[in-house]
């Protein structure tokens, strides 16, 4: 449970420098002057390694430059989207230490790619356009195969706090990937990459040196409704310690997988969801830095109780669903609060510190709710639902898919983030509002039309669907 929550809370920390970056990579150059005569008589800063009379960073220097940032975002996830279908395939057929130690590895290099474009003073746009292409590819390698080994590792029993817990590191990896490129963003954005990308690395290391597999080898059978639990137990005997499910069986197909019932809905439920998310963690800090007219690194610290309350909300929405034992109702309930937050949210600038500090934490909580519910206890209940022959590898698939058109939607948010922002960010907010609407309509279609026969049925993937 540790090591795979800090390996995940790697590949997050290493995400999280290119939205502090941004209001470094294009400055409000009259305010940077204002702000440099005003702490004339004060400390000076430390010295940077690139004395310009612009102080903006080329290719980002022009009046496009939110547009240009929002290219960058979008070929990342667009890149992550697309390898995140391939990512879970390939993750079937391969040694989940091996494959997640490579992915780790490059994603590393390529972190610290983007980085060393200062060290070296690159100014061209398909450096970094190629940079981040390549790093979300590479960083799909995470998601399916962590959730492959946290699902086979525990069982079905209060599966939503466990992975409520779990979960948690995508919000204490943006964190900590907060302070630390905030930490050098005003002197030497450069190492707010190189820094987060040896720290991955590292993982990457640790990863292949500690990682422990573990196959499903309890069959399927023994956990359909109407066995006993003494026919459980002799059945169980009965079965070889070390011989996996997935070695008796054929793997399930794509088929199978996509025609389990909730996987298609949770799907396009993720997408609306993710998409209001990564809007949020790639554009906050910068919309900080605009609104309440702070610097970029004070921007990123207040940015960070965002990811605070999304700590508090996956766990919330872990706890209530296993409870309830309805998760589909438990995401729709949290998405229909976070559309007046998100519009209370718009005029953070109306606000003095306090209110903003609580409507961070409220809105962190109620928008990374869901997504983090539907990541985490709904792929592992539906990948390892009885229809999948209990092949073991099956839910990386499954993960892979739900994640993958998740990811679609991440990579639409921040792109029409950009675009819609040079007409004002009530514009992105309304985009915001509408795709959590549309989460919270598929939400309440899957709590609805999913398993007419679910007061007959214990499996436990009926109860995602309820």
């Amino acid at each position: 449970f540790i090591l795979t929550f800090l390996l995940y809370t790697s590949f997050h920390l290493s995400r999280k420098p290119i939205s502090i970056v941004k209001s470094e990579l294009h400055k409000n150059c009259s305010v940077v002057s204002e702000l440099a005569a005003a702490g004339s008589g004060q400390q000076p800063p430390l010295p940077s390694l690139h004395v310009d009379a612009d102080c903006s960073w080329k290719p980002f220097d022009k009046r496009n430059y939110k547009q240009l940032l929002g290219a960058m975002d979008y070929s990342f996830l667009c890149a992550y989207a697309v390898g995140m279908y391939l990512s879970g395939i390939i993750g079937e057929r391969l040694p989940i230490r091996l494959y997640l130690t490579a992915g780790m590895l490059t994603s590393g290099l390529f972190t610290c790619l983007f980085g060393l474009g200062y060290v070296y003073n690159i100014h061209s746009l398909g450096f970094y356009i190629f940079v981040q292409v390549a790093n979300g590819l590479v960083q799909t390698t995470g998601w399916p195969s962590l959730v492959t080994c946290i699902g086979n590792w525990f069982g079905k029993g209060r599966r939503g706090l466990i992975m409520g817990l779990w979960n948690s590191h995508t919000s204490v990896g943006n964190i900590l990937g907060s302070l630390i490129a905030g930490y050098w963003v005003s002197t030497n954005w450069g190492l707010s990459f190189i820094v987060p990308g040896l720290i991955i690395a590292a993982m990457g290391v640790v990863c292949f040196l500690f990682l422990i597999e573990r196959e499903c080898t309890e069959p399927d059978v023994l956990f359909r409704s109407g066995s006993s639990s003494t026919d459980r137990v002799n059945a169980a005997d009965s079965v070889p310690r070390r011989t996996s499910l997935s070695e008796l069986q054929p793997p399930p197909t794509c088929c199978e997988r996509l025609c389990v019932q909730g996987v298609v809905e949770f799907s396009l439920c993720l997408l609306f969801a993710k998409l209001v998310s990564y809007t949020f963690l790639f554009w906050l800090p910068l919309y900080i830095t605009k609104a309440a007219h702070l610097d970029a690194k004070k921007a990123g610290d207040l940015s960070t109780l965002f990811d605070v309350g999304g700590i508090v909300g996956g766990i919330l929405a872990g706890v209530i669903s296993d409870k309830l034992g309805k998760r589909a109702s438990t995401c729709a309930v949290m998405l229909l609060l976070a559309a007046p937050t998100l519009y209370g949210f718009s005029m953070m600038s109306k606000f003095g510190l306090g209110p903003t500090i609580g409507m961070l934490l409220v809105c962190g909580g109620l928008v990374n709710g869901p997504y983090s519910l539907i990541t985490t206890a709904v792929s592992a209940d539906l990948g390892t639902h009885k229809s999948l022959k209990g092949n073991a590898r099956a839910l990386s698939t499954v993960s892979a898919i739900i994640d993958g058109t998740g990811s679609v939607g991440a990579a639409l948010g921040p792109l029409l983030a950009g675009l819609l922002s040079a007409g004002g960010w009530n514009r992105v907010f309304y985009m915001l509002m509408t795709a959590d609407f549309l989460a919270l309509l598929v939400s309440h279609c899957v709590a609805g039309v999913c398993f007419v026969y679910v007061h007959k049925c214990t499996d436990s993937a009926c109860v995602t669907c309820r």
